[in-house]
């Protein structure tokens, strides 16, 4: 029996999936299929199921979906959307005059300040409808489903500041919020980073093409424009929201630099005894145009430092803005106050012409460094999702559909279940289904990781994606969109990057408590200065309480953390062993298990030849000219292999005739008057070629350890064997063993079969090892672990390593591996080499002490720093510690920090 229940609370496909397999997990529930867009899931079920039995399911889950039967034609329903675009009372009016015009709505109330709309209607009506009606009214307003998942947040004050629609989810990358997501980018209100977008199949599109001098046409073929008649051109994708991000920083930062050298020059030029630039005018002048060429750095290139570092304040999530707004703010907001009201300041805080000290260049440094950083941050967020982009690339956009006869090419999103499709040679899978006419080999290493193409007959499974080998087939279309198991991969990638334990930077977690004890400070220190100090007392009590605010400036405790990963990063390229970010380096730096694959990472990752065996008085030369004769002609995914091994040994390739290639068995062919077959023992039985017992135990014994034996029959008579192997790399053992030393347990998982990894595992003294993983297996692992408490590193190199290496602590890739693996990973070992992996650890454990080292210093200076710049010393030898000296021993502490990280360089990785 089936039935259809209306679901509230999706907003993405992720929300659709996780429903579908909350519901699919049921007892008594045959199969599941939710819909989207009318908010429906269809359940086939062995017996009526209570509708209270799904609704625990779904509260269990703790998703925030909640599932209802559909209502009844005197039973009316309500449901609550999200608006975006209000900003006044006249929207709120608008808005809900045009839903209140959809057919089939009873009521609308609009809640303004909550930016939602609650709808009344007699029937389940599509978002689409709602989407139209807005979109066709021509405002900017957009409704969508509100719910507990990728939601924008309720608070309407709280307003982003991109204004580009970017296509996907957004989300904060350090995910200060869990699973949170936003529909637009921004940046965070917590930790104030710029939201990451996440990339999806439903973003990918066919080729589109438009007119140059009119754009708005817009077709999915080429041809020409109906207005002026022009060519329509390929149209240009467009900028995702993190590269337009990226390029608007970078645009600032440029602005900011260009004014900050000449106001640092002009500061720097009173260290000259002979300064040139008071022959042109006097200091206080030369002052002015400090303050002038500051301007644009503080209030358009780096004003949103001071936008985040308020926010920060107001909801009391102090952070590494927190301290660079109060220092930059204080030290700039300082320099105007002394370059108006110079008399304000006791004669000690002057210079010799009576002029008041001022710190532009130190304000416009500070804020130039933290844009750069973010310069960098933005660059390295439009990689974040480099693994699924990839992924995506796999997806082709177009299809060869055979309609009555006839062969017509089609959009991928146009194909439907029980469509004929036509695979030609060397072109990608469009959707999942089976071959119905034809055979041919499909490179499936995307799945299963495996190098060696997999021979496909009528009714055998195709997927999405995998490459089509020489020949062309028929095949029908199973499943099709979010359903192919390449959409489930991307799915699986993306839920796994968004479900990591986001880590808080050590420098925000000291931050956290560093700031309010330094402004506490400054407050006290100017309180105690008005009521004890001497006159004029408030003077003192101002320049104290700003003295303490900007010997605390972050700049040292911002260096300590990325000047040792810079120079950690570097350290690490130079020994082959490239790192994604300093979050890998961290988390590294605990890891106590260690996943491999065995495709790739502890093997070469390509078929080749082991072994050549001759028997009855035949020579290997002769055996070896045999098999590549044949296999010349051949287009077996193993005949490369021999071919390639005929070329290394010098072997002159004869030429066969009457070829023929026996499916399952082998290949025949004459040579020189001569039968010949090459294949399997069954290939031998045709061929009335007899083995003997001691020849088939050996090629059993090398079938047990997971390689390939093709025999040699020439006239009835076998005259020979190839091995076939993927031969374990040099470095593996040595790699494993030092790894076991150190504390890590090393555990193999591979989509090969039982006997192939057992024999690895054997060779490598591995203990534990789990074959036949498919990707989704290979993620559920490092999640059990994970699970268990246990800091899981995962290694690959296959697109089937995606998911896991996206779910693991850390990800490492083999750079000899597919792009999507190593676009997944926090490290990638450039060689390929297994012994990267001791000398990333290596790193991890230098670079964090080195963090450790560079906090210290940081804080140290501020622990001594702070008291004296109160004023503590005061009372008993007369010292006070003016703003210039404060902003020096700030200066000198970033030095140290710098040194102390530079030390790195010199650390050996072995």
């Amino acid at each position: 029996m089936k039935h259809t229940y209306h679901i509230h609370g999706m907003s993405c496909n992720g929300c659709r999936s996780h429903v579908e397999q909350t519901l699919a997990k049921v007892d008594g529930v045959q199969s599941v299929s939710v819909d989207l867009e009318n908010a429906e899931a269809t359940i086939e079920m062995h017996e009526h199921i209570p509708l209270e039995t799904f609704q625990k399911a779904l509260a269990e889950d703790g998703g925030g979906y909640s599932i209802h039967m559909p209502a009844s034609e005197d039973e009316a329903m309500q449901h609550t959307y999200h608006i975006h675009g209000m900003s006044c009372n006249g929207c709120r009016n608008h808005v809900e005059q045009t839903l209140a015009n959809v057919e089939g709505v009873q009521s609308v109330s609009v809640d303004l300040e909550n930016a939602e709309a609650s709808i009344t209607m007699k029937k389940h009506i599509p978002l689409a409808r709602f989407k139209k009606a807005l979109a066709d009214d021509g405002g900017s307003y957009t409704i969508h489903k509100s719910g507990a998942h990728g939601n924008q947040p309720n608070d309407n004050k709280q307003k982003q500041k991109a204004n580009t629609q970017g296509t996907g989810t957004f989300y904060c990358p350090m995910h200060c919020e869990g699973d949170k997501t936003y529909d637009k980018p921004g940046d965070c209100p917590v930790c104030g980073m710029d939201l990451v977008e996440e990339q999806s199949l439903s973003a990918t599109s066919a080729e589109q093409y438009t007119c140059p001098m009119h754009p708005e046409i817009v077709k999915e073929e080429p041809g020409s424009c109906p207005i002026c008649g022009m060519d329509l051109m390929p149209k240009e994708p467009d900028l995702s929201a993190e590269e337009k991000s990226y390029n608007k920083l970078l645009r600032k930062f440029w602005i900011a630099l260009g004014f900050t050298l000449p106001v640092f020059l002009i500061a720097m030029s009173e260290m000259l005894s002979n300064n040139p630039l008071y022959d042109l005018m006097p200091l206080k002048y030369w002052n002015w145009v400090q303050f002038g060429l500051s301007l644009p750095v503080v209030f358009y290139a780096t004003w949103m430092f001071f936008e985040r570092a308020w926010r920060s304040v107001k909801t009391w999530n102090l952070n590494m803005f927190t301290l660079i707004g109060i220092g930059a703010g204080v030290a700039w907001t300082f320099s105007v106050f002394g370059l108006l009201v110079p008399d304000f300041f006791p004669e000690q805080f002057k210079t010799e012409s009576g002029t008041v000290h001022v710190y532009f260049e130190a304000a416009t440094v500070i804020l130039t460094l933290v844009l750069m950083g973010q310069v960098l941050e933005a660059r390295a967020h439009s990689k974040t999702n480099s693994a699924v982009k990839e992924l995506l690339k796999l997806a082709p956009n177009k299809a060869i559909q055979v309609i009555d006869g006839e062969e017509h090419e089609v959009a991928i999103d146009s194909i439907e279940k029980g469509a004929i499709l036509r695979v030609k040679p060397g072109a990608k899978i469009p959707v999942d289904g089976k071959i119905t006419q034809g055979e041919t080999s499909i490179d499936e290493s995307m799945i299963t990781g495996e190098p060696i193409p997999v021979s496909k007959n009528e009714g055998d499974s195709v997927s999405s994606g995998t490459i089509n080998g020489n020949q062309s087939f028929l095949m029908e279309a199973e499943k099709i969109g979010g359903e192919t198991l390449l959409s489930q991969i991307i799915e699986m990638v993306n839920k796994a990057s968004r479900s990591q334990a986001p880590i808080q930077k050590l420098a925000d977690r000291i931050s956290g408590y560093f700031v309010p004890i330094v402004v506490g400070v400054s407050i006290i220190s100017f309180i105690l200065w008005a009521i004890f100090g001497p006159q004029p007392v408030y003077v003192y009590a101002l320049i104290n309480a700003i003295a303490v605010l900007i010997i605390a400036c972050p700049c040292a405790l911002g260096l300590a953390t990325p000047m040792s990963v810079m120079v950690g990063v570097g350290k690490g390229a130079q020994n082959g062993v490239l790192i994604k970010n300093a979050e890998a380096l961290e988390k590294m730096n605990a890891i106590d298990t260690l996943i491999v694959d065995k495709t790739g990472t502890l093997t070469e990752g390509k078929p080749s030849v082991e072994k050549i065996g001759a028997v009855h008085h035949s020579s290997e030369t002769e055996v070896l000219n045999y098999i590549a004769a044949l296999n010349a002609l051949s287009e077996h995914p193993l005949a490369e292999a021999t071919l390639r091994y005929a070329e290394e040994k010098n072997v002159t390739i004869s030429k066969a005739e009457d070829f023929n290639a026996v499916t399952g068995k082998g290949v025949t062919g004459s040579l020189e008057g001569k039968k010949v077959a090459l294949g399997n023992k069954k290939m031998m039985e045709e061929a009335s070629a007899k083995l003997d017992e001691v020849l088939e135990k050996e090629a059993l014994d090398e079938q047990q350890k997971g390689k390939t034996v093709s025999f040699l029959a020439v006239d009835r008579e076998v005259r020979g064997y190839v091995v076939i192997s993927d031969k374990i790399k040099a470095t593996s053992k040595k790699a494993i063993q030092s790894l076991k030393e150190k504390g890590i347990a090393v555990i193999m998982l591979t989509g090969d079969n039982e006997d192939t990894a057992r024999a690895v595992a054997n060779e490598l003294d591995l203990t534990d090892f789990k074959a036949g993983m498919l990707p989704q297996d290979k993620q559920a692992e490092v999640a059990r672990l994970q699970q268990e408490g246990k800091h899981v590193a995962m290694v690959g190199d296959g697109i089937n390593d995606a998911p896991a290496l996206a779910q693991s602590n850390v990800g490492i890739a083999m750079g000899t591996g597919t792009d999507v693996a190593i676009e997944s990973a926090a490290i990638t070992l450039v060689k390929g080499d297994l012994h990267g992996i001791v000398k990333a650890k290596n790193l991890s454990d230098a670079v964090m002490r080195n963090i450790k080292q560079n906090l210290f210093f940081a804080l140290v200076y501020n622990s001594i720093g702070v008291p004296v710049a109160a004023g503590v010393l005061y009372p008993f030898f007369g010292i006070l510690l003016s703003p210039m000296i404060a902003a020096l021993a700030m200066s000198f502490s970033s030095v140290s920090v710098i040194a102390n990280a530079l030390r790195l360089r010199a650390k050996s990785l072995e």
